[in-house]
């Protein structure tokens, strides 16, 4: 589950606007438009009294119908069932952004492994009853991105491959607003869906650089912030396996998160992995690909890649919290 952050130091506001799904506070800066999607929460702060509460409604439409594996008649559902579908220009940016990270970390991260997670019941589809090995070895004879091809407006897979663009499309969601209100020259403005981030500007209520949290991993579900970080025009995600997870019979935390490499839910101390980048897609994409990749796995791939920032919360073999920031997150 990546709800994993939430904002600090929002201002209160002086007035509201509230409908059934969504609200609108202004105060003399900022506006604030906030409700549900992607299954989750969303909130958009911006400097501008102009409500663009109908313009963002329709983006979020667009991007469900396209990649929303909860939707039945979404482009991805479609092509999942191996309907015949053409594909829209946000579904061929996460498809090409996705065979790039897919590339980069040597297919940790592979959204093709749909049908495992499924199986696994960590997905839209429902469980397989009595799974086993011989079933996991089946499903992952589907798995592998490079099996996926783009030719023009189509999607050439293998019948069996299910994809799922849960664990970039949230992140690719977020761009998509930000570059929204950039195209209306909105120099200022934070956005948070489900805890994916992309700030730009300043708070100019509070006239100071956009503050935000970084959740602990807290089990009894209660919330509690373990760093507090200014993000300056950098986008923010993070994958974190304590509010979601399978416990075995002796007491073994199974992750969310399938290993690609083995159809088996992951085992590992990592918690919370929260990953800074230029844009939120590629944040997402990362966040969830360093679950399954292992601490020193993840400060080899960083020397490689000063662009990213990350800051790992994990249990040490005395099952204490411990914290580790790479290549200057908290800088």
């Amino acid at each position: 589950m990546k709800n994993l952050y939430f904002l600090l130091g929002i201002l209160l506001f002086a007035s509201c606007k509230q409908n059934q799904t969504s609200k609108t506070l202004t105060e003399k800066q900022n506006t604030l438009l906030q409700g549900s999607v992607f299954g989750t929460f969303y909130q958009v702060t911006y400097s501008s009294e102009i409500n663009y509460q109908k313009e963002l409604d329709s983006l979020f439409f667009i991007i469900n119908k396209s990649m929303s594996t909860y939707q039945k008649d979404s482009d991805i559902s479609k092509l999942n069932r191996n309907e015949s579908v053409a594909v829209d220009e946000h579904f061929k940016k996460v498809y090409l952004n996705s065979k790039i990270i897919f590339k980069a970390t040597n297919g940790a991260f592979d959204p093709t492994i749909g049908a495992v997670v499924n199986a696994w019941d960590f997905g839209p589809q429902g469980k397989i009853v009595d799974l086993d090995s011989l079933k996991i070895e089946h499903l992952m004879q589907s798995v592998g991105l490079d099996r996926v091809k783009l030719v023009g407006d189509s999607i050439i897979k293998p019948v069996g491959t299910f994809i799922d663009f849960n664990a970039i499309a949230k992140g690719y969601g977020v761009d998509v607003v930000g570059e929204f209100l950039e195209r209306k020259k909105i120099k200022n403005y934070l956005i948070d869906i489900g805890g994916e981030l992309r700030a730009r500007g300043s708070n100019l209520d509070s006239k100071k650089p956009w503050r935000v949290g970084v959740e602990n991993p807290n089990f009894n579900g209660t919330q509690s912030i373990n760093k507090v970080i200014f993000l300056n025009d950098k986008a923010m995600a993070t994958s974190g396996t304590y509010r979601k997870y399978k416990v075995d019979e002796k007491g073994n935390r199974y992750a969310h998160i399938i290993d690609t490499k083995t159809g088996y839910p992951s085992k590992t101390n990592l918690l919370s992995i929260s990953v800074i980048a230029n844009d939120c897609m590629t944040a997402d994409a990362y966040a969830t690909a360093f679950k399954a990749m292992g601490i020193e796995n993840i400060k080899l791939f960083l020397k490689n890649h000063p662009e990213l920032k990350v800051f790992l919360i994990f249990e040490n073999e005395n099952s204490e919290l411990e914290t580790l920031a790479l290549n200057g997150f908290l800088e």
